[in-house]
């Protein structure tokens, strides 16, 4: 929405609120995390919002000035406010919910290769796509950590300059190919895309790349191999272009815009020309070759294609292309967690560290040191065999080795005049961030050129789909393990706790159980004092998905038990978790179960939790079920026979794995005449 709306802090404000209600929902206990059921009663949360800002009202800011807000259909005066206070309110939505983000309109407007045909007014949601209304752009991206090498030989730069010229070529080519036979929404994007054929070819990896080569994201050198990278895989793109205009034609809002795109093209050589050759020189070069070339071929020729590349997010095919980093950003977390949609998440860790310090020259045994280390700690500070002078190569958005805010802004300025659109970057900020330095970050990005920016501050949502590992807040933690008022207290003491090792011989204690018709074995390995400190569980069959998450599960139980998180708490969070298989078990305390899960952590509650412990938390014992009183407490009783109303069972029939009613024949079958289930045929 434009920052003249009379509605804008309206708009500003509508995703704070909703952010809000859902605070409230969960803490009543509805399912409004990421994909929950609940979300449908929620607005808004199915679009980017942002504010497009213009240099005068940025200058207003500055001077603390009066901003007017007006009429759309006229245009008459509704009312003035504080240019600086609408501002604070931007930056004050952004570090509460993550919305607003801000466009800039003078920017994008500036750099419009096709100005004499519209203004720019829109973006896509994710901002990168900047161009014409009612158009479409086809966007394509390449991991940069393809084109490095492992080992170059003598005289050979560690970027293959060839292969990414090469790929640059041929995706483009295909790129605008796909213009002329794709098909549109409305017929005025086919009529508008055909004849602007804007393209968004870009990169993703950006982040590991500069990693894996031992090189700080935060760094001037980092930032010079960013720009050269972006410089060199623009410049080829209108040099394709422009030789694909000889062949057929240039676009048809070519010759109308003339000026404006020469113009635009004028302007990223000159970047070019201004750039560093002492770092990276063979790709600085080539990248300032072919833009004089670009330019001299379009006076003669024009270009095909009125844009030619963007950044995009690759949130979802930088997963598909095993991309550490997305787009331009650099890494959230060294190991982090991703939700999934339709529910589960997957733990994504970063597979550049070994490479990095490989460049670095760490030996083997340093390197898988430093890599057991991130393994456990989920970070590298503190690790003995890291220099500390390392350190900035391995920093992150998030957690506690963390890049500035203003280290994610000078990145994307090294870049953004290599680019024909924008850059889709929200810059991740951890939890800790002040609404004074999302307004800085909001401010600087104006100052330095940027086209677009957005912010997401680490837990400002209820429902987050990435996360690092640890970022977990403590409250999310008790709402769902409900502690007791010390069990609070010691976890709390334990935040920063070190892992309690088990000694190297130990007790342990194995049962083997059946939960409907599932068979398995658990493996309990005790502290010298009897408490439960690691747990092993086999399910038929191995290799399957049940036998690999329930492998999972166990190891991270295990390292929760370790770390001094009680058995109760985990006991409390997961009994009563209801999924096939469930039913009788062949457990002569637990006779029936919700699921695997519920059994082996009423398990657990029979053999180490106090019986106490057991009755606040409604876990009984058969004998303890059957007891005409509560446990512990001996009545005189008139003995309970059980099944004997049943008149007619046939000698051979099992009983249910379900529900433990005897089964009755139905054909080669038996079927159960309470729920309905079968065994199979015999």
């Amino acid at each position: 929405l434009d920052i003249g709306h009379p509605d804008i802090e309206e708009f500003i404000w509508c995703k704070s609120r909703e952010e809000a209600k859902i605070r409230v929902l969960d803490a009543a206990g509805f399912d409004v995390g990421f994909d929950g059921s609940d979300n449908y009663s929620v607005q808004y949360q199915n679009a980017n919002n942002s504010v497009r800002v213009t240099d005068e009202f940025m200058q207003a800011v500055l001077a603390d000035e009066e901003w007017p807000l007006s009429a759309i259909s006229d245009g008459s005066l509704i009312k003035t406010i504080s240019a600086r206070s609408l501002f604070r309110q931007i930056a004050e939505a952004a570090w509460d919910c993550a919305d607003p983000g801000l466009q800039f309109d003078t920017t994008i407007n500036d750099w419009n290769t096709a100005a004499n045909s519209g203004r720019i007014t829109a973006s896509n949601p994710c901002s990168e796509y900047v161009h014409l209304d009612n158009s479409a752009c086809n966007l394509a991206s390449l991991n940069l950590l393809s084109f490095l090498r492992d080992s170059p030989v003598e005289g050979e730069s560690f970027f293959d300059l060839d292969g990414f010229v090469q790929a640059i070529k041929v995706v483009f080519i295909a790129q605008d190919i796909l213009v002329g036979n794709s098909d549109y929404p409305t017929s005025k994007i086919t009529e508008t895309t055909q004849a602007f054929r804007q393209l968004g070819l870009g990169y993703s990896n950006l982040g590991a790349t500069l990693m894996s080569l031992g090189i700080p994201y935060d760094s001037e050198d980092g930032r010079l191999v960013a720009a050269a990278i972006t410089s060199l895989m623009t410049g080829y793109a209108y040099f394709t272009s422009a030789i694909m205009a000889k062949k057929l034609a240039p676009f048809e809002g070519f010759e109308i815009n003339r000026e404006h795109t020469l113009k635009v093209l004028t302007r990223h050589r000159e970047a070019a020309e201004n750039l560093c050759v002492d770092f990276m020189p063979e790709v600085v070069e080539a990248s300032q070759r072919v833009w004089l070339e670009t330019c001299q071929l379009a006076e003669r020729v024009g270009v095909r294609n009125s844009q030619a590349t963007v950044l995009a997010p690759t949130g979802t095919i930088g997963l598909l292309m095993d991309c550490d980093t997305t787009g331009i950003e650099p890494d959230l977390s060294l190991i982090k967690t991703k939700n999934l949609v339709g529910g589960g998440s997957m733990s994504i860790v970063n597979k550049t560290v070994s490479r990095a310090l490989e460049n670095l020259g760490y030996g083997s045994s340093e390197i898988l040191e430093i890599v057991d280390y991130l393994n456990e700690n989920h970070t590298v500070v503190g690790c003995s065999k890291l220099s500390s002078e390392h350190l900035p190569v391995f920093a992150t958005s998030m957690g506690d080795n963390t890049i500035h805010h203003l280290g994610h802004i000078r990145m994307m300025s090294a870049v953004q005049p290599f680019l024909s659109g924008a850059i889709s970057k929200t810059c991740n900020m951890p939890e800790s961030t002040t609404i004074d330095e999302v307004e800085e970050l909001f401010l600087e990005s104006w100052k330095q050129g940027l086209k677009a920016v957005a912010i997401y501050r680490d837990n400002c949502k209820v429902a987050q789909p990435l996360s690092s590992t640890d970022t977990l807040s403590e409250s999310r933690f008790f709402e769902k393990c409900e502690f007791t008022n010390s069990e609070n207290d010691n976890f709390l003491s334990l935040t920063n706790a070190v892992r309690e090792r088990l000694p190297q011989t130990r007790k342990s204690r194995t049962f083997e159980f059946k939960v409907s018709d599932c068979k398995g074995f658990v493996t309990i390995g005790e502290y010298e004092d009897g408490r439960p400190g690691e747990i092993f569980v086999r399910v038929s069959k191995q290799g399957s998905t049940m036998a690999g998450i329930m492998d999972a599960f166990a190891i991270s139980l295990s390292h929760g038990l370790q770390h001094g998180v009680p058995l109760r708490a985990f006991v409390k969070a997961f009994t009563g978790m209801r999924f096939e298989p469930a039913g009788i078990t062949d457990d002569p305390d637990l006779r029936i179960s919700t699921s695997i899960i519920d059994y082996l952590f009423r398990r657990l509650a029979v053999d180490y939790l106090d019986v106490e412990e057991r009755v606040a938390l409604n876990i009984y014992t058969t004998d303890e079920r059957v007891q005409p009183t509560l446990p512990g407490i001996e009545e005189l009783s008139t003995e309970t026979r059980q099944g004997l109303d049943v008149s007619t069972i046939e000698s051979d029939a099992p009983l249910c794995m379900q529900c433990g009613v005897a089964m009755r024949r139905a054909g080669s079958c038996f079927v159960c005449p309470h729920c309905a289930s079968t065994n199979g045929c015999s």
